[in-house]
């Protein structure tokens, strides 16, 4: 059985970026997916997101990006990694890291910014509607915003060598 790429990412050298995780080509479609890795902890060296912010994070996130106008079309998903370390965002097209900072940050910054009630998290639409914590996820997401996203540069938008 092959290792997933995923796996063969050296975490303990991987610092919170926007990463391109993989690029794939559909063969029934011939559509080109890439799918990003937004790290906001350093593995292994920093704490882990609490599942409550993680969880605002993805409620807020994907109604964000389904919303945008320049890129609503093109999300396919939005979604937590199972280590809380980090979300996957999933696009149609053929892009590179460098491609998605701006939609990145005009992301984070919506969390930091949102008031109100966290979309979709009622007992009606949601499976675990109670486990959101807003306060939590505008501290994570600014976080990644001053210590990663404003300053990105290169080192942070392309995996460390194994």
């Amino acid at each position: 059985m092959e290792t997933v790429q995923s796996f063969t990412i050296n975490h303990l050298l991987l610092e919170p970026g926007v990463y391109l995780s993989r690029r794939d080509k559909d063969p029934d479609t011939g559509c080109i997916v890439s799918t990003f890795d937004l790290r906001m902890t350093a593995p292994n060296r920093e704490p882990v997101m609490n599942t409550a912010g993680v969880h605002a994070i993805e409620h807020l996130g994907a109604t964000f990006l389904r919303n945008d106008n320049e890129w609503g079309s093109r999300i396919i998903y939005f979604g937590p990694m199972g280590c809380r370390t980090g979300f996957y965002l999933v696009v149609f097209g053929d892009y590179e890291s460098k491609d998605m900072v701006d939609l990145v940050k005009r992301l984070f910054e919506f969390i930091v910014n949102f008031e109100g009630d966290i979309p979709g998290a009622t007992p009606k639409d949601c499976g675990n509607w109670h486990d959101s914590d807003l306060n939590e996820a505008k501290w994570w997401s600014k976080r990644y915003l001053e210590k990663t996203l404003d300053t990105i540069d290169s080192k942070h938008l392309t995996y460390p060598a194994a």
